[in-house]
């Protein structure tokens, strides 16, 4: 596992070492999941621009939509 050395305002540090004793975890511990859950979003939203520029997608018009989704009451 490789090491990762970052600085962070003392403020950041201070939450971090909260959320840690609340938690019952290493602060490493709470800075790996954080970016672990950071990259997943991150990835997702990615796929998600990806295929809203894509132009071979399919698109439906904003108010089709919503006078389908009303329609279904």
């Amino acid at each position: 596992m490789s090491q990762v050395t970052a600085r962070l305002p003392d403020e950041v540090v201070s939450a971090l070492d909260r959320a840690a004793h609340a938690l019952h975890r290493s602060r490493a511990d709470i800075i790996r999941q954080a970016i672990e859950a950071y990259i997943e979003d991150f990835d997702d939203l990615s796929i998600a621009i990806q295929r809203l520029r894509d132009p071979a997608d399919e698109t439906i018009d904003w108010q089709e939509a919503k006078r389908a989704l009303l329609a279904e009451d």
